[in-house]
């Protein structure tokens, strides 16, 4: 199975960017998706984002994966 994370824009410089998933950086391309802004969130996956997600939508998703991450840990 594979998984796509919201990860946030940060930086534009082309069509690549520097996301930012939670507090680690790294520089993906967004040559998939139009029209994405600094701030916005997309979704990630191979380091290519694939759509745009609405920051709400976003952070419940960020949430899910943390709660799931903390229940694995115990």
């Amino acid at each position: 199975m594979c998984v796509a994370v919201p990860v946030k824009i940060t930086q534009i410089e082309g069509l690549e960017a520097w996301a930012d998933f939670g507090g680690v950086k790294k520089k993906i391309s967004i040559a998939l998706v139009s029209d994405v802004k600094e701030g916005d969130y997309v979704l990630l996956h191979a380091g290519c984002a694939v759509s745009r997600l609405d920051t709400e939508e976003a952070h419940k998703t960020l949430e899910l994966f943390k709660s799931y991450a903390h229940g694995q840990e115990d």
